[in-house]
């Protein structure tokens, strides 16, 4: 087969050079979403998540019931059309108290673990960059708080700050706070005073292994500060640790609070929880199991939907997972 000489010419290299300075560079954040795409597990996760958020907050707003809402005649039944979830011994929905206890249990989780965040940041930040004695004096003190056991120290901050709420709500200046409850602004007290401790203690890990680097001395050799030097470079390339501890610690919160619930010492009544749910369905659990199934079912799904995506999302932050 005769092919023709024309084909056979020079390739322009001009197309070459284009093609490589239009190309779009893979940021670091995009290499982590593409391998994050793959975890299909992680991303099944992720959906679920969105979609609990979705449900707590516009399931309440769109049901025709309360999770107050007594209704006669429909005591204790069980789920149907009218009822998905069934009804307590009261009449009120189950479903609808179900979500609305979806909004408590999320809310502490995520406030909890975003002020445990900020003040863990702050403190491991802190002492790991300084060192020296401040770094000793501040890591005796997490030694201290987390040689106590930390339920312990929850129950203990609980018991604590429930009455000096309720006293504190009878003043006009903080009587706004009073429909939410003297347990719910503690518990979000008690888990935010709590949890700050393993975000410390990782960040200044990372930052005893960073603050070394060359990138650390040519910031010192051209001036910058010390705060800088933490704020601009030592904490941003903590990030991925610090992204995963958190999504960890959300389903953590949420547990500690539902268990708080569930002994008496978490949100007051008649505002529902997952925790306090549970233990309501507790006593009726031989004739209305559903009462305990439903409760346990939402607590379980959240935290393990939760653990799996703070798995997957571990290793899309890891560089070693890079190919």
């Amino acid at each position: 087969m005769d092919i023709p000489g024309e084909l056979f010419r020079p390739f322009n290299k001009e197309i070459i050079i284009k093609a490589e300075t239009e190309k779009v560079s893979l940021t670091y954040w995009h290499d982590v979403w593409r391998r994050l795409r793959r975890n299909k597990v992680a991303m099944a996760s992720m959906a679920c998540i969105i979609l609990l958020f979705l449900i707590a907050i516009l399931g309440p707003i769109l049901s025709p019931y309360s999770y107050s809402d007594q209704i006669r005649g429909d005591e204790s039944q069980w789920p149907s059309w009218k009822h998905w979830m069934g009804t307590d011994p009261l009449g009120r929905d189950m479903l609808i108290r179900i979500l609305y206890g979806a909004r408590i249990s999320l809310s502490i989780g995520v406030v909890a673990t975003l002020v445990n965040l900020v003040i863990g940041v702050i403190y491991g930040g802190i002492s790991g960059y300084f060192g020296g004695k401040l770094d000793q004096i501040m890591m005796r003190v997490i030694d201290v708080i987390y040689g106590i056991p930390l339920m312990l120290y929850v129950i203990l901050l609980s018991v604590v700050l429930r009455p000096l709420m309720n006293e504190l709500f009878k003043m006009p200046a903080f009587s706004f706070f009073k429909s939410a409850g003297a347990g719910l602004i503690g518990m979000y007290i008690t888990l935010a005073l709590s949890y700050w401790i393993t975000t410390a203690r990782i960040v200044r890990g990372q930052i005893l292994s960073l603050k070394e680097q060359e990138f650390i001395t040519a910031a010192k050799a051209l001036g910058a500060n010390g705060f800088r030097i933490l704020t601009r470079h030592l904490i941003p390339n903590c990030i991925g640790p610090i992204i995963v501890t958190t999504m960890l610690l959300i389903p953590d919160a949420i547990f500690t609070e539902s268990f708080l619930s569930f002994i008496g010492l978490g949100v007051d009544a008649p505002v529902p929880s997952w925790g306090s749910l549970a233990s309501e369905g507790l006593g009726g659990i031989r004739s209305y199991f559903y009462m305990l199934l439903f409760p346990s079912l939402a607590i379980s799904i959240t935290m393990l939907v939760f653990n799996l995506f703070g798995d997957g999302l571990r290793d899309a932050l890891d560089p070693r997972m890079r190919k």
